[in-house]
């Protein structure tokens, strides 16, 4: 083999390059507990300004990659790693004992000529540059240095503008506390892998305190009035990312909202003495109140919100080139009173984007039976077609869209903090993305009306998002997975006569009033059984479709149990809990009447989806909404 093909490229050392380092995503965990993770609509969009940020990352890997390619350059050279004890110059290559001269003949051999490119005359390869012997002159000396200089600082530019434009978007982002609430939800039991589910709250905000939204829909009063959290959407992605539960709250809904203090000015808002509308939520404080607010009501623990704007709805809706969605006739949503989302499509499937897509979320005059119920429907219809769009539509490649996503969207978004870069939310994006649109469900919490509002449906709402803590799939696809049985307490429990116990009357629905005397009753039942310490509570009023026993701490969980044991009440129904002083008895709705705890034998549907749950499956693309005909033309 001749020696140019010995020395030829593929002989070469590998080349180091330099420049800022490339960002890098974070475990989705929120700063709370560091528990691992995790599109509403604000989600998928989060997802894909991530990919807007390495458009710019990749122009700097371009120009890295053009550095490579100047082959006799100083600098490709002065960045070539060398085995130790040799040394290189520009103009020589000659290994360590070794001279290199003009005429390369060993004795006793014939001369032979130097292959072009190898440091002849008139080459400009590896070994010199055409110069006699090889030598480079002087000036060519200082154009290579002077052409290394320019082009490090091209590359270090380069790298640098895709740099500090991911620091643009990073501050763009709105940053929230996660829960400023008193109640936190217990966190969720890693499987037997090891891997932990992860829950995402989706606010959709009316607030028009921007030019942008303002000019979106709404009136010019509700300018600087505390926003209301319109759109609320629980997502559940299970532990083995095999499937996505989506479950939405109706806005219309009335529940009680916790304490909450505001972390920017420390202004403390008192939980609510009655109930009040849900979307309220979100002016007590922020997000974090919301985030609250549904693991007071649902016992889930939420690892992170994303809340989005009209303005950032929109600016998603444009980047994917529209979202499918199908009427069963035309609609119009107005009133003669000139209410309405203004929506107005004739019957069948079209394409909606920009402010149609918006007129869409927000329609109710028009689906249904014109109540927040189909307006929260034809959420999840656009939700499950947004999905199907991103995982399809070729313009998402396009840079310029997503140069323009990425700027809207993270103006329009407020984030827990952690999610609080691109890359976070990139990376939640790649987590949501592993869920094929078969097994995601999509649903509303069972309700029942209250007058022209609603109220979770006794029984069925708790059953639902007992599915979710447990990390059962609402498809019902994975019904092997059983609710793992409770484990008795390693923490003995102290002498039966030692324990005090509170217990609550809980009977109230939101159709019945409290059953009279139940807590004095069974605390009674409780003092019969050897537990002389159990007091009734009779100031409490409080709302609990079932019978639960809570315990502040891990000492007295054996307490707990042991209360449990002596009644008849299942060790899944004793619970941990911030929101109590020590063991208590809740009487709940289950237990009305009688002396004898019947409730815990559960009802046939304990391991599966309530009936009166409407679920909308992800892959389904023939659902069409129900046009009210009080609304067509």
């Amino acid at each position: 083999m001749g020696r140019s093909g010995m020395r030829g490229e593929d002989s070469r050392p590998p080349v180091r390059r330099t420049g800022p380092p490339a960002p890098s995503g974070t475990d989705l965990a929120d700063e709370e507990d560091g528990d691992a993770g995790s599109d509403g609509t604000g989600v998928p969009a989060a997802a894909d300004t991530g990919t807007a940020a390495d458009a710019g990352a990749d122009g700097a890997r371009v120009g890295a990659g053009d550095s490579g390619a100047t082959g006799d350059s100083a600098a490709a050279l002065a960045t070539e790693e060398l085995p130790p004890g040799r040394t290189r110059t520009a103009a020589t290559r000659t290994p360590p004992g070794r001279t290199r001269t003009k005429d390369r003949t060993r004795p006793g051999e014939r001369s032979r000529p130097v292959p072009a490119g190898r440091g002849g005359p008139g080459g400009g390869g590896r070994g010199g540059s055409g110069g006699p012997g090889g030598r480079v002159p002087r000036r060519r000396r200082r154009i290579l240095r002077w052409s290394a200089m320019v082009l490090a600082f091209v590359i270090l530019g380069t790298a640098g503008a895709g740099y500090l434009y991911y620091r643009h978007l990073n501050g763009n982002i709105k940053k929230g506390e996660l829960n400023i609430g008193e109640h936190k939800a217990p966190r969720p039991t890693p499987n037997a892998a090891g891997q932990i589910p992860l829950n995402i709250l989706v606010i959709g905000s009316d607030s028009r305190n921007t030019k942008e939204n303002l000019k979106l829909g709404g009136s010019s009063e509700s300018v600087g009035a505390a926003p209301l959290a319109d759109v609320q959407m629980l997502i559940h992605l299970s532990a083995d990312r095999s499937n996505m539960s989506v479950v939405s709250m109706p806005r219309d809904t009335l529940i009680e909202i916790p304490k909450c203090t505001d972390p920017d000015t420390g202004k403390v808002y008192p939980a609510s003495s009655g109930r009040l509308m849900t979307n309220q939520s979100l002016g007590r404080g922020g997000a974090g109140c919301t985030v609250a607010t549904w693991e007071k009501l649902t016992d889930v623990h939420i690892n992170h919100f994303v809340q989005v704007d009209f303005a950032g709805v929109v600016s998603m809706a444009d980047a994917i080139g529209g979202v499918p969605v199908c009427v069963d006739r035309n609609i119009y949503s107005h009133t003669y009173d000139d209410k309405g989302s203004g929506l107005k499509l004739p019957k069948g499937t079209h394409s909606v984007k920009g402010e149609q897509a918006l007129q869409w979320l927000r329609t109710r005059y028009g689906f249904g039976d014109g109540s927040d119920i189909g307006r929260a429907k034809a959420q999840h219809m656009y939700m499950s077609s947004m999905v199907r769009e991103m995982r399809e539509n070729a313009t998402l490649s396009n840079p310029g869209k997503l140069r323009g996503l990425a700027e809207t969207a993270t103006r329009s978004l407020t984030v827990d903090r952690g999610l609080d870069t691109v890359m976070k939310l990139y990376d939640l994006g790649n987590e949501l993305r592993k869920v094929p649109p078969d097994r995601i469900t999509m649903t509303t919490m069972p309700f029942d009306y209250l007058g022209a509002r609603v109220v979770p449906k006794p029984g069925d709402a708790e059953q639902l998002f007992r599915l979710i803590r447990d990390d059962i799939a609402l498809d019902g696809k994975d019904k092997k997975k059983k609710r793992a049985a409770p484990k008795k307490s390693a923490d003995a429990a102290a002498g039966d006569a030692e324990i005090p116990v509170q217990v609550v009357n809980g009977t109230r629905t939101d159709v019945l009033a409290p059953a009279r005397g139940r807590a004095s009753t069974v605390a009674q039942l409780l003092v019969g059984k050897g537990l002389t310490r159990a007091v009734a509570d009779t100031q409490a009023a409080v709302t609990e479709a079932r019978t639960v026993i809570s315990y502040p701490s891990v000492d007295l969980e054996g307490d707990a149990q042991r209360v449990a044991e002596l009644m008849g009440i299942p060790l899944s129904a004793v619970k941990r809990s911030t929101d109590v002083s020590g063991v208590t008895l809740v009487v709940g709705a289950d237990w009305r009447e009688g002396t004898a705890y019947d409730g815990g034998s559960g009802s046939p549907q304990d391991e599966g989806t309530p009936e009166s749950a409407d679920l909308l499956n992800g892959a389904d693309e023939d659902a069409c909404m129900e046009v009210n005909p009080a609304f067509t033309y």
